[in-house]
């Protein structure tokens, strides 16, 4: 890249967003609270808000087949960052947006960055959201991530958020809303991680409010060691939509779970479905993998690893 960038910073970078050098088009990189470096590209203009610290992504009617990258990394002990990042997305758009946050913390002071994203997405656009999170470092300091997601989805309009938490955040709450007009489509995929003495705290709310408007949010999660996980799904059907929650996870050692997916009908044409899983891996399915040469540990993690991609 056209600045230093450590080796840690590097790592982060390709943890959180696959990035191995420059990328190419629109990207807004920033570290430890400073913007790193910038770019826009021919459709897509990123600019520095005015009253607020972050970023403006204004998408061109029409453009499809580009990506946007977002990164946001964190090295400096004691760093507490917020971010508001807009996204304005034109009509007839097919657009990539990666972002995500990696923090390496080897002090004992905490470190926290809290992103709030907000996007308005055109008629008949389609959009593809990945955010990863992701925390390292031997210090005893915390590495918190409170992530806000707003969503307003014009007719017609399909998004698509896979929201992952990789494994080493001391605890994230994620605030997650929408709101779809009618026709538009929502998927909300999101996994999540927890370890040691960790806790997660997921509240989504999602309104439907066009006729054939629907979501569909799926979260899987792992919870290991003594962490705490909590989920509060809800979708309100204000229109003939539909609406389909599914929670499942896989529960070890002294960590708790507690999944509360809720559906709420203001409509008598909307059809609403939840459902959710709490349990811990099958002996049987370890038996079987160590049958073809894993050890336990190996096929624990191979499992794992199947339920959470």
């Amino acid at each position: 890249m056209a600045v230093d960038l450590s080796p840690i910073d590097e790592s982060l970078l390709a943890t959180i967003a696959n990035l191995h050098g420059m990328p190419k088009g629109a990207f807004n990189i920033r570290r430890d609270g400073q913007l790193v470096e910038r770019h826009s590209s021919a459709y897509i203009d990123i600019e520095t808000q005015t009253d607020h610290p972050g970023i403006n992504v204004r998408v061109k009617p029409g453009t499809k087949g580009e990506t946007v990258f977002i990164p946001v990394i964190i090295t400096q002990s004691g760093v507490k960052d917020v971010v508001y990042n807009d996204f304005y997305i034109g009509e007839d758009c097919d657009i990539e947006i990666i972002a995500g946050c990696g923090i390496h913390n080897d002090s004992h002071k905490g470190s926290q960055h809290d992103g709030i994203h907000t996007f308005h997405i055109g008629k008949n656009s389609r959009i593809k959201y990945i955010e990863k999170h992701y925390g390292e470092g031997e210090g005893t300091g915390t590495r918190v991530l409170n992530p806000v997601t707003k969503v307003y989805m014009d007719e017609n309009s399909f998004c698509d958020m896979d929201m992952i938490q990789l494994r080493g955040v001391t605890s994230t709450v994620r605030d997650t809303t929408a709101e779809l007009a009618a026709g538009a489509k929502l998927v909300i995929t999101e996994r999540l991680l927890t370890h040691d003495d960790q806790t997660a705290e997921s509240n989504l709310n999602v309104e439907l409010l066009g006729d054939d408007s629907s979501v569909q949010i799926i979260s899987r999660s792992v919870a290991q060691d003594r962490s705490t996980q909590v989920f509060n799904p809800l979708v309100v059907g204000k229109a003939a939509g539909r609406g389909h929650v599914q929670c499942d996870a896989i529960i070890m050692g002294d960590a708790k779970v507690k999944s509360v997916p809720a559906i709420e009908a203001d409509c008598p044409d909307a059809i609403l479905m939840h459902e959710a899983a709490i349990g811990k891996i099958a002996g049987d399915q370890i038996i079987k993998l160590m049958t073809l040469g894993l050890t336990e540990e190996e096929a624990e993690q191979e499992i794992l690893d199947d339920f959470l991609s």
